[in-house]
């Protein structure tokens, strides 16, 4: 069994007066590692050395900073095959996934070490003769990223890559259940030559990442998680005015209208619901299905689903895996039984299955109304309701009627439909004719409960910015 350390100042640190927590792998219960939990004092002392650093780190010209990201691009590619492998145990994942989370966890790196040449500032006309304002992007210091468990490699990277790029250091704050992945990747900064503080991890409990969150030398909050845990972030970032940017529930509404290719929606929908077992937080949620198709459409999907095989992906990666924790399947199933005792129908799924490990099967439920629980609330899980509608108008008013507001699918062959939908929608993303995936170039941000900022391209790396306004007279 693997016993982990934590990541402070470029080092990995003892263990021998921590609190020891065990990672489980989701798929068998068996015992992956022991992870320290690091102490007070030692996430104080992780915060005075990214300060101390980043000190250092801001003065490096951006492209000194983009070549520490190349290497370490270069790093993780070395050791894909070493953090797949410790993310598949952690995770449920399957060996391919996991390993090819990694690459993309890399590419995305590369893709903001070349911003290095690229973050600009402002010159504006003053309204004074002889005089210049001049508005500079400049980091904001040190930065706490709290990582969740469903992609905590890419995620991980996704953070600090545009967090350094712009002379930010960083506390990262991984998932307790799928921190093992962030410490094979310690070994890569290290690998990368990464100065020392730039970049430390720990595994916390809640209150010692409050006590990072609400340190007086953290001047920005990054968190992919719950809007439960946003709202926590919300009230640490008032202690001392942090910023906070923040990606958190999603409930996307797919609308199937009945041009579409049925087929094609279908399979692709499913994908998306039981991709890394719904535990996604784009993935399809709700189906707006067009009256005309209903009853075809409902049989496509039921189809998908009853093909859509699950169990251990270590042993065979064409299934679906298992949900992080039994928590998570407990709540999930309790949800399903109100939807049918709420009048929902059962058309496949809906059960815990027996023996080991914690799975849940695709399940489609029909019948559904919009002010159902498992309509509203966010499942992360592969459960999916399904509702009939009349027209595109009331199909958009539907997507619209809600909490959150991440992202969102619209299946159809008119153009005039899809662009009434991608104008009108409440969300911060519309994909046409295909579900929902990132584009490192694009920018992952929420409307409504779904999220304060974003994540990605050019806005995504400004999120790590402040401004500073130079009034130049001459």
């Amino acid at each position: 069994m693997r016993i982990e350390q934590n990541f402070i100042n470029n080092e990995f640190v003892g263990t021998t007066a921590n609190d020891l927590i065990q990672v489980y792998n989701p798929a068998n219960g068996e015992i992956v590692a022991q992870v320290p939990l690091a102490s007070s004092e030692e996430t104080i002392h992780a915060v005075t050395c990214a300060a101390e650093a980043q000190r250092k780190w801001r003065k490096l010209t951006s492209i000194e900073r983009g070549n520490y990201l190349q290497r370490l691009a270069d790093a993780l590619l070395v050791r894909q095959a070493e953090i797949g492998a410790i993310l598949a145990k952690e995770s449920g994942k399957s060996l391919e996934d996991a390993t090819n989370e990694t690459v993309y966890a890399s590419e995305i790196t590369r893709y903001h070490a070349e911003w290095a040449r690229r973050i600009e500032g402002e010159i504006i006309p003053s309204d004074t003769p002889n005089e210049n304002l001049l508005l500079q992007r400049e980091p904001i210091g040190v930065v706490a990223a709290l990582i969740p468990f469903n992609f905590p490699v890419y995620t991980l990277l996704r953070k600090i890559a545009p967090a350094l790029i712009t002379g930010n250091t960083v506390i990262v704050r991984p998932s307790n259940n799928t921190p093992c992945s962030a410490f094979a990747i310690a070994k890569a900064i290290q690998d990368a030559g990464i100065p020392k503080g730039v970049v430390n991890i720990l595994a916390m409990t809640h209150a010692t990442a409050e006590l990072l969150c609400t340190h007086p030398k953290v001047g920005m909050i990054t968190l992919t998680g719950s809007v439960g845990a946003g709202r926590k972030v919300l009230e640490y970032s008032q202690v001392n005015i942090a910023k906070s940017s923040l990606e958190l529930g999603g409930k996307t509404p797919a609308i199937v209208e009945a041009d579409a290719d049925l087929e094609k929606a279908a399979k692709e929908i499913v994908a998306s619901r039981t991709s890394n077992c719904g535990q996604l937080c784009t993935a399809v949620e709700r189906v707006y299905v067009h009256e005309d198709i209903y009853d075809e459409f409902v049989g496509l999907l039921r189809q998908n689903m009853i093909n859509r095989s699950f169990g251990n992906r270590i042993e065979n990666p064409d299934f679906m895996g298992p949900l992080i924790n039994e928590n998570a399947r407990l709540n999930i199933h309790q949800m399903v039984e109100r939807a049918i005792d709420d009048g929902a129908s059962l058309e496949v799924g809906g059960f815990i299955p027996e023996g080991p490990g914690h799975f849940y099967p695709p399940t489609l439920l029909t019948n559904c109304r919009q002010d159902m629980e498992i309509v509203q609330e966010e499942i992360f899980g592969p459960v999916l309701p399904v509702l009939k509608y009349s027209t595109a108008e009331e199909a958009l008013a539907l997507a619209n009627d809600h909490q959150f507001g991440l992202s969102s699918v619209i299946y159809t062959e008119n153009y005039r439909t899809a662009m009434k939908v991608a104008n009108e929608i409440e969300a911060g993303e519309v994909y046409i004719n295909r579900t929902p995936s990132d584009p490192y170039q694009g920018y992952h941000a929420g409307w409504k409960r779904s999220g304060l900022g974003g994540d990605d391209g050019k806005h995504g790396m400004l999120e790590f910015t402040q401004t500073r306004l130079v009034v130049l007279k001459y």
